[in-house]
Parts: C-alpha cells; sequence; structure tokens
C-alpha cells in the first residue's frame, strides 16, 4: 500500500475533556479518508507466473525476468514516489463538507499536482439520517413526509415514486384524474429542480443574475405548491392510492398563467446563456463523459442523457399518463459540462408542454380512491360519521398491509434521474426492507473520475454540473 504523503493534514485532536476517547470518530474518520485516497490505484502484485503458479488460462506462464536495475528503480519508487516532493507541487485539498459549491453536506478530498487533480475521493453520509431503515419502522403511509426531504429539490416527484411503488406492491390503481394531476405537480417540480441547479451553476462559473431570475419563478413555483398543497416547499400532497385533495381552480389558473410568463423568461436566457463567449468558456470540454463511460459509472437523468444515451423512465417504462403525451426527450452527445446544460434548459421547455396537454385533457372525478382499506377516506366522511373516524384511525395506525412475501421495484424519472424504491412486505403494515435508488446517489459515483485529470478550477463546475443533492444520496 502506498503511504500518506507527508503534506496531508493533520486530523483534528479529540474534543478535551476528562474523556479524550469521548469524541474519537472524526479523527479515525478523516485518517481512513486520507489513507483510502493514498491507496487509490495502488494494486496488489501476484507473484509472477515464474513461480510455478498456473496463469488465468489454466496454461502455465513464461517466467518473469527481475534485473537489479528493476528493483532498484522500484525501490526508488516506493521510497520517493509518495514521501517526497523536493517541489512542493502536490498537496490534498478539501472541499466540503459544509460549503455552498459542494451543493450540501458533501466532502471531496483531491489530491493535487499543481493544478491538476490527480485523485479524487468522495465522502458522503454526513447527514446520518439512515432513512432506509427509518422506513422499516414507519407505516407505508407515514414514511411519505421522509421523502420529501430525500431530494428536497423535488418532494413532488419524491412523493408520487414512493406512492406508486406502494400502489404497485398493493396492486392499488388511483383515480384517472389524480394521475393527470400527479404528472402536473412532477412536471413543476422538475422545473423548480432545474430551475435552482440553472442559478447555482452560473453562480458557480461567476455570476449572479441569473441565480435571483430563476430564484424568482421557483418563488412563483413554491407559491402554486402553497395552494395546491398548503405547503411551500415539503408539499406532502401525494397519498396512497390518490391525493390529499384536489387542485382549486385558483391554482389550476395559477399554472395557465405561470407557463406562459415562464417560457417567454425561459426563451430570455437562452438568449443570455446559449452563445455567452464566457458561459461556454467555462463549460465547453470541461468534465466530458462519454457513452461508453456514462453507462458504466452507472449516470442516470440529464446526466446520462447528455452524453447520448437515451434513456428516460417516462419514455421506456410509462407511468401516471406519459404513455399519453406527447413530448420529445433532449438529447446531446457531446457529454461535457455545456451539453448537461443544454439538456436541462430543454427538459424545461418540455415540462411546460406537458403541462399544457394536462391541463387541456384534465378529465373531472375523484383524486383519491374509493376504498376505506386501500386509502383515506374522505374529511367529509371522518366528520361526520363514526365509520369513516373509525377508518381514519385504521390508516393512520395500520394503513395498507400487502400481502407477505411481495416485492416490487418502481422508478420514476425524478429531475435528476431514474428514482426507484424496493419494497419487501412481511404482511404488516410496515415494510420489511426498503432499499432505495436515488439518482444523485448514482451520478456522483462517475463524479470522481470525472474530477481526475481536470483542473482544480473546474472543481465547483463540475459538481454543479451533475446537480447532486446529498439528502438524496444520504442513505
Amino acid at each position: 500500500m502506498a503511504a500518506i504523503p507527508s503534506n496531508v493534514p493533520v486530523a483534528h485532536a479529540a474534543a478535551p475533556g476528562d474523556d479524550e476517547n469521548l469524541f474519537t470518530f472524526w479523527p479515525r474518520h478523516n485518517a481512513a479518508i486520507y489513507k483510502a485516497l493514498a491507496d487509490k490505484y495502488t494494486h496488489i502484485e501476484t507473484p509472477a507466473s515464474g513461480d510455478g503458479a498456473a496463469s488465468g488460462d489454466g496454461s502455465m506462464g513464461e517466467p518473469e525476468v527481475v534485473t537489479p536495475d528493476d528493483k532498484r528503480r522500484a525501490e526508488w519508487r516506493e521510497e520517493h514516489s509518495a514521501t517526497t516532493d523536493p517541489l512542493e507541487s502536490s498537496m490534498i485539498l478539501n472541499l466540503g463538507p459544509q460549503h455552498p459549491a459542494t451543493h450540501g453536506a458533501l466532502r471531496v478530498v483531491v489530491q493535487l499536482d499543481g493544478e491538476t487533480i490527480e485523485r479524487c475521493l468522495l465522502d458522503v453520509g454526513y447527514l446520518h439520517r439512515g432513512i432506509e431503515k427509518l422506513a422499516e419502522v414507519k407505516t407505508y403511509q407515514e414514511f411519505m413526509p421522509y421523502t420529501d426531504r430525500m431530494d428536497y429539490m423535488s418532494p413532488y416527484s419524491n412523493n408520487v415514486a414512493w406512492c406508486l411503488a406502494v400502489e404497485k406492491l398493493c396492486g392499488i390503481e388511483a383515480p384517472e384524474r389524480a394521475q393527470w394531476l400527479r404528472t402536473i405537480g412532477c412536471e413543476l417540480a422538475r422545473i423548480s429542480s432545474h430551475l435552482l441547479w440553472a442559478g447555482t451553476m452560473v453562480m458557480d462559473a461567476g455570476a449572479l443574475s441569473v441565480f435571483l431570475w430563476t430564484f424568482k419563478y421557483r418563488e412563483e413555483i413554491y407559491s402554486l405548491f402553497d395552494e395546491i398543497a398548503g405547503a411551500r416547499f415539503t408539499v406532502s400532497h401525494s397519498r396512497i392510492g390518490g391525493l390529499a385533495f384536489d387542485f382549486s381552480d385558483t391554482a389550476l389558473a395559477m399554472i395557465r398563467a405561470f407557463c406562459d410568463d415562464f417560457e417567454r423568461n425561459l426563451a430570455d436566457w437562452r438568449k443570455l446563456l446559449d452563445r455567452n463567449r464566457i458561459w461556454i468558456d467555462r463549460n465547453m470540454g470541461v468534465g466530458v463523459v462519454s457513452y461508453e463511460d456514462a453507462i458504466a459509472e452507472g449516470y442516470t437523468g440529464p446526466s446520462l442523457r447528455a452524453s447520448g444515451v437515451e434513456y428516460d423512465v417516462r419514455l421506456f417504462e410509462p407511468y401516471l399518463v406519459y404513455d399519453k403525451l406527447d413530448f420529445d426527450i433532449p438529447m446531446r452527445t457531446e457529454g461535457d459540462s455545456l451539453a448537461r446544460y443544454f439538456v436541462r434548459v430543454e427538459e424545461m421547455q418540455q415540462s411546460i408542454n406537458i403541462i399544457r396537454q394536462c391541463l387541456d385533457r384534465l378529465p373531472s372525478g375523484p383524486v383519491r380512491v374509493d376504498n376505506a382499506k386501500a386509502a383515506y377516506p374522505s374529511k367529509d366522511e371522518v366528520y361526520y360519521s363514526m365509520e369513516g373516524m373509525i377508518h381514519d384511525f385504521m390508516m393512520t395506525d395500520t394503513g395498507v398491509a400487502p400481502p407477505k412475501g411481495a416485492e416490487c421495484y418502481h422508478a420514476v424519472e425524478s429531475p435528476k434521474g431514474e428514482l426507484g424504491f424496493f419494497l419487501a412486505s412481511d404482511g404488516t403494515g410496515s415494510p420489511w426492507r426498503v432499499k432505495m435508488n436515488t439518482p444523485s446517489y448514482s451520478n456522483l459515483q462517475g463524479l470522481e473520475s470525472m474530477m481526475e485529470g481536470a483542473m482544480v478550477g473546474d472543481t465547483v463546475v463540475l459538481i454543479g454540473s451533475i446537480d447532486p443533492v446529498i439528502g438524496d444520496s444520504d442513505k
């Protein structure tokens, strides 16, 4: 194993006090991170085939010849490569875990050779929520508000993804109007998430005006959610079997007005950025991910489609009413940060098209399944009938109980990519096992290889270009 370079920062000492071993996690964790960085790309060499060992194809390999010069060179490399740096051009740089440019509690440890990133290691998990295990001690409906806190930039998509997975597990089908309204909410969440990404991405690149413009329209979407769900940020509007309540006429009118106004402004922003020399120079050719690498690294969402991989859950495994709508999947083949920008801004335009189609074709009818064993009763039933109150208590206390041994996986195309839930039932009102396939976690897998070989000045652009939210990657 390679030794830890001498210029690695010393880990903080334990907190002072009567018991110095009380807070010892951080020094041990920090030392482990630096050791993992130093050991990265260090391979264990197998004995030469000349010792009589059989090679992988079953034949006896050729004996390896090691000259005295080879031994001297190997000893010199082992002695000098990792422990000495006469020109002091190598250093370890920590970004995060609490830095605005890391888009949340993300820690990025990089080893630099001058301005070039030699090695990169991501350290996630600072939220310490254990959300997968938390889901296993809640009822299916109780856990739904927790999904708001995963990708908190698009809580509506998370709510719908969870409810669709539970409905698939239980064999529940929400009414048609609820499916159209859920589609509108998911596309509003997509625009909201991309607006925050666009504003912060441009700010990371050194500009501020676009950040202010995008946040203005993001605030308008929050006002829409306030009218729709009674909450601006953590909406919790979806329910197993449908929705908490219908969209009001005011909300539908506000959504139409928003679409018209936002579409005009989106075109203006594109006039500013699409051919902006500074913006293009900061992004073109930066963080290039090839078609093959995008698949191998597990990218998803706009980051995947910017590398030419035509995969979108809405198209290949349609859910809600996406198979009844006419829309395009924006694609690019360059695979760089600029391509990821173009995909996201074009997706916002497609979301407007989808919302307009939903508004024009919105059917009438209930928004929650009429089955007291599968969904909450209406408030009228709760307030004015004993049976309604009993069912409300039963849904809160136990909720839906899928058959024992049932399991399913259901995914949606969230703003950042494929968001899926695997659920396994033991026949009770709480899931036996929950596993989450979250897009930020998938995209962060490829960030290390994207950053290695890049310039340190491009670090924040590279992080911003894959749009991670750490609440979405913390398990």
